[in-house]
């Protein structure tokens, strides 16, 4: 039994990064046969990782078709934003009053790698050091509860976070940003804090819609 859960962990694992780097985008179908050669596994735990993946809001099931990456619309698009930005807000007030300087000084090392990255290597560098900052934002706020679910939401948001990173300039918004985070963090006002940080998921939602609104006027 703890095999079997350990390998459908793995399975999950794989897909979610696969997802993560771009290798798996909305609409794609994935390939059972595929996945149990590369991770030397039978087929049940491949099946089992879907159907938790399906219930994660990740995979979307079609008897006689197979498994494909759900493709999320613009209106649930909107409502992960909205429930982001309140997480996010909710972080930033737990975290302002109980931060440190040592994890303030952790946080600025991360914004100067995510910052080099985001010039040099691209949006697969970008994209998963900019995963891991927010989430150690939200791992220091102190609340675990808070924590598991808010990775479960991100992992809904993978492949939408990556369209809004193909705006123009959209990097160079993100790291202002973020450093307005830092700024409110470093002050330990906690509605300083939420505010800058719901404002960052907001201000990304747009910067996603506006891509979205040019792919649609050029496609017309």
């Amino acid at each position: 039994m703890l095999r079997s859960v350990t390998l459908t962990g793995l399975v999950q694992e794989e897909i979610l990064r696969r997802i993560k780097t771009g290798e798996l985008q909305a609409g794609a179908k994935l390939n059972e046969n595929d996945l149990a050669e590369h991770l030397q596994t039978s087929r049940s735990p491949i099946r089992e990782a879907f159907r938790a993946l399906e219930e994660a809001g990740l995979l979307r099931m079609e008897k006689n078709r197979g498994v494909f990456i759900r493709e999320i619309s613009d209106t649930e698009a909107a409502e992960l934003y909205q429930v982001r930005a309140g997480f996010d807000e909710m972080a930033g007030r737990l975290l302002a009053p109980r931060i440190t300087d040592a994890q303030l000084q952790e946080l600025r090392a991360m914004l100067d790698q995510l910052e080099a990255s985001s010039s040099k290597g691209g949006v697969n560098h970008y994209f998963p050091l900019n995963i891991g900052f927010h989430d150690r934002l939200v791992e220091m706020a102190g609340n675990a509860t808070l924590h598991g679910i808010y990775r479960q939401l991100v992992n809904r948001m993978h492949l939408l976070r990556r369209r809004g990173f193909s705006a123009a300039g959209s990097s160079q918004a993100s790291h202002g940003e973020h450093r307005l985070i830092l700024e409110a963090l470093a002050t330990r006002d906690p509605d300083a804090a939420a505010q800058a940080m719901r404002q960052h998921v907001l201000s990304g939602y747009q910067r996603a819609f506006s891509v979205r609104s040019a792919d649609e006027a050029v496609a017309g």
